[in-house]
């Protein structure tokens, strides 16, 4: 087993292509903002957070040492299909989230309220991002050689 192949990894990874793929739609949302009839997308935080529950039984109590974690995986089906190594980020599906407006075309973005959003996103996935890293720094110093 890698040093970064443990629970607490995997969630972290999971959590970071969750919030990769929310930032495309977003930015996807400010793109269209003038465009008619365009509804803005998010993703479905719910249905991430009840896919990672379902693979890791223990996440969803909260206690970390309570049972084994099994690692989340693709399911391939046939020999010739791909392993999936990467996390499966597309837990989480687009879904049509109007705004707080529609303008008279049509368009239900709202500007203020992407940027809101992207704002948010940035900084859930910064927070992620600190946690791998200072979990890193920690399995570091773990092996490190006593003094």
């Amino acid at each position: 087993m890698g040093i970064t192949n443990t629970p607490f990894f995997d969630v972290l990874r999971e959590r970071m292509g969750f919030l990769n793929e929310r930032q495309k739609l977003l930015a996807q949302n400010v793109a269209n903002a003038s465009t008619p009839k365009y509804v803005p997308k998010d993703l479905d935080e719910r249905a991430f957070a009840e896919a990672v529950a379902r693979q890791m039984p223990s996440a969803r109590k909260g206690l970390a040492g309570a049972a084994p974690v099994m690692p989340v995986r693709m399911a391939s089906t046939q020999s010739g299909h791909l392993d999936g190594g990467a996390p499966a980020a597309g837990a989480g599906r687009a879904i049509k989230a109007p705004d707080s407006e529609v303008t008279l075309d049509g368009n239900a973005v709202v500007l203020e309220e992407q940027m809101i959003k992207v704002a948010d996103t940035r900084m859930n996935y910064d927070a992620a991002l600190g946690l791998y890293q200072k979990g890193l720094q920690l399995m570091r110093l773990a092996a490190r050689k006593p003094q």
